[in-house]
């Protein structure tokens, strides 16, 4: 394995030390830090992080190895992977290949034997910010200046064309859109295992587009993605005009493009929320689920409430807004992720929830 040194360095000239085990070229992007003690292969292939340095909390990457099942997408979306301890051996009945391997084969830069646990303090004292992953020990100040950041949208991870996916099995039950900011595989195949068709529209779609298809469709779904909500008004725009013509869930991404359709703002976070063990209370059962998160932003509390819409579930670590629900629009988003992958199950029940919502609309 390389020798070769890499270092992670910031705009105040702090600066981590470790080896390079994949190699590819520099990297300047947001860093952020995922809890997850499992589930890399999955993250590795979530667009949500496209852009995105990816520092594992988790000292142990690698043992179980790549399989041929469980990305999430097509590709790897993260612009680097950072762990403490790479294992290049790998054990596990599925196990195709190793994880140095998979991220040599998308040129993704892979660092190890690096403090890990010092990087992830220093992201939540200063909180998430644009860092430089270089070969050179020492970096001036002015070349954090001229390096040009990329602030990446739904629009640069979605599937480019409208097609449709089914189960197997008869007879179906719902016809559910997608609108695709940067889907996971999983929540297709969950609504596929539903016994439902899947239509999914690329995130640029047209209202009007959506709004054709609606006699043939019984719900719609805004799916996660990267980015700031804000970055693209005009899949805001397109929501507006959609809002109680067809019952939506919005899931991660989706869930904030739906809470600005109905008037509230976003704010970001110091660090985010990254891994698979969130808390998040239901305020109208009381119960609490464990769940997986990947975002930066999200929906101010306040504007909420000034616009009448209802919080329906919170973030138990530091309370911010986990859910909104508004009954006149059919609509109800979650800030996490039912289809999990990698993580908990917990929420799965929501894809229910929605079912049981498109009946409620169809009988209205």
């Amino acid at each position: 394995m390389s020798t070769q040194k890499a270092y992670l360095t910031f705009s105040d000239g702090t600066s981590f030390q470790g080896k390079i085990f994949s190699p590819s070229h520099d990297r300047f992007a947001e860093i952020v830090f995922n809890t997850a003690m499992t589930g890399y292969q999955e993250m590795l292939t979530d667009p949500s992080y496209k852009g995105q340095i990816v520092v594992m909390t988790y000292p142990l990457i690698g043992n179980y190895g790549i399989n041929d099942e469980d990305n999430e997408s097509p590709k790897i979306h993260l612009e680097a992977l950072i762990i403490k301890e790479y294992s290049d051996f790998y054990s596990h009945y599925k196990a195709k290949k190793s994880l140095k391997n998979f991220l040599a084969e998308n040129n993704i830069l892979g660092i190890h034997d690096i403090d890990t646990r010092a990087i992830t303090k220093y992201i939540r004292l200063y909180g998430a910010k644009f860092a430089l992953l270089t070969t050179k020990s020492r970096v001036l100040y002015h070349e954090f200046n001229t390096k040009k950041v990329k602030n990446f949208t739904a629009h640069d991870v979605t599937n480019k064309v409208i097609y449709t996916v089914q189960s197997a099995k008869y007879p179906k039950k719902y016809h559910i859109g997608l609108l695709d900011f940067g889907c996971k595989k999983n929540i297709i195949e969950i609504v596929k295992n539903k016994n439902c068709l899947c239509t999914i529209f690329p995130s640029n779609t047209p209202a009007k587009t959506i709004l054709n298809y609606i006699p043939y469709l019984d719900g719609l779904l805004l799916s996660n993605g990267p980015g700031n909500p804000e970055d693209i008004p005009d899949v805001i725009y397109n929501i507006q005009k959609l809002l109680g013509k067809i019952p939506i869930f919005g899931i991660c991404l989706g869930h904030q493009l739906l809470g600005l359709a109905l008037g509230a703002k976003v704010t970001k976070l110091k660090f985010g929320h990254h891994g698979i063990n969130h808390p998040i209370k239901n305020l109208t059962t009381g119960k609490v689920a464990i769940t997986s998160q990947n975002h930066n932003y999200s929906l101010d509390k306040q504007s909420l409430e000034r616009k009448n819409i209802r919080i329906s579930h919170i973030n138990l670590n530091d309370n911010t807004v986990a859910g909104i629900f508004m009954p006149d629009k059919f609509a109800f988003s979650v800030q996490y992720h039912p289809e999990a992958c990698p993580g908990p199950e917990d929420a799965y029940p929501l894809f229910q929830s929605f079912f049981t919502m498109i009946d409620r609309y169809k009988n209205k």
